[in-house]
């Protein structure tokens, strides 16, 4: 879902570099030793019995209508992409585009919630006999929305997570958006008997908190305060330009702290939207904190990334992961996959301890049939 947006567009056309040997598998976890028995980043799914890269077919859904490859030669132009990249998996970008569908519901779409979601939910599985498939996950990389009023009306997000559903498909959120975490889908959600995990990838800034966070609470430091901000453009930040919007990608950032230091410091986070940057972000962290007698001391971090980039290899670890947890059987939410959000369905919140989890759940695959 996003499937012309930058993330979905770097995850198309890293997986077929990465696949053809073009580039080596940086930032993918699923392609070191826990998972794959190799750092080569040869994607041949081997070891806990993943898919391998080349293996993996792309489509989707948006309301976008760019095409794949001219959104790839844009993200080159920007630096997002290896110069000539776009030109040397073209076919690939090409193939994916074809397979995108329009997205809803568009403006002036008379079509009710049940009509969209059978909509969706035909096109997955169209696309899964269309391209003799032995399993389709759906992955949400669409544009943040705000937090879900009582209206009547689902939002996007929990339309495509519906349909995710209805078509049998393991279902991964990557955006701080309702998806399956709407109240109305949660009985649908335990019924359907398929692998899901979210929400909100953990990219940059929260990333770091994930790391920093538990080093104080084990050094006994305790945090006065702790403040960040956020500088980005592209559509995310556009997206984010939008205050309920914000405050929907703020909660996950701010339960990382919560859940760590046991409780929420004082402190405030802002996200700006400056065009200018781009697919490029800057964040920055403030933190307070109390040492040995009560001696007043400082840390401060800069994050400076390219969103895209961070978020692409995480999308394709994720894929690969459902599926195979699909494969082996597997239902439910899988909260071993805590390591990849922000605001995950259960685990630890310390990232050593969600990499543990995560290369138990490599080892729990491995004995999977």
């Amino acid at each position: 879902m996003g499937a012309r947006g930058s993330v979905a567009t770097t995850a198309v056309a890293g997986c077929a570099a990465v696949a053809a040997g073009l580039q080596p598998a940086t930032g993918l976890v699923t392609e070191t030793a826990p998972f794959a028995d190799s750092g080569s980043g040869s994607g041949d799914g081997s070891g806990a019995g993943l898919p391998a890269l080349g293996d993996l077919v792309f489509g989707g859904h948006d309301t976008a209508t760019t095409p794949l490859p001219k959104r790839a030669e844009a993200l080159a132009a920007d630096g997002v992409l290896p110069y000539g990249l776009p030109d040397a998996v073209r076919a690939e970008l090409t193939a994916a585009d074809d397979a995108i569908r329009p997205g809803g519901p568009q403006p002036g779409d008379t079509r009710d919630d049940e009509e969209l979601i059978a909509a969706f939910a035909h096109d997955l599985d169209e696309f899964a006999r269309t391209h003799r498939l032995a399993r389709v996950v759906v992955v949400n990389v669409a544009s943040t929305e705000p937090a879900p009023t009582d209206g009547e009306r689902l939002p996007p997000s929990s339309l495509y997570a519906s349909a995710a559903l209805r078509a049998g498909c393991p279902y991964v959120n990557f955006t701080p958006s309702a998806g399956l975490h709407h109240p109305r889908l949660r009985a649908e959600a335990a019924r359907a008997g398929v692998p899901y995990a979210g929400r909100d990838g953990k990219t940059g800034q929260t990333l770091l908190r994930s790391v920093l966070a538990p080093m104080f609470a084990q050094r006994a430091l305790p945090v006065r305060a702790w403040s960040g901000t956020n500088l980005l453009g592209g559509g995310d930040g556009a997206a984010l330009a939008d205050p309920a919007a914000a405050a929907a990608k703020n909660a996950g950032k701010a339960r990382v702290l919560a859940d760590t230091l046991g409780e929420l410091p004082d402190g405030e986070l802002h996200i700006d939207n400056v065009p200018a940057l781009g697919d490029w972000k800057t964040a920055w962290d403030h933190v307070a904190f109390d040492g040995f007698l009560g001696s007043r001391m400082v840390l401060q971090t800069i994050w400076q990334g390219c969103d895209s980039a961070l978020a692409a290899p995480l999308v394709l670890d994720l894929a690969r992961l459902t599926a195979r947890a699909h494969e082996a059987g597997l239902t439910g939410p899988l909260t071993e996959l805590g390591f990849y959000f922000k605001d995950p369905d259960g685990g630890p919140s310390a990232l050593a301890d969600q990499y543990t989890a995560l290369t138990g759940f490599a080892a729990r695959l491995r004995e999977q049939p």
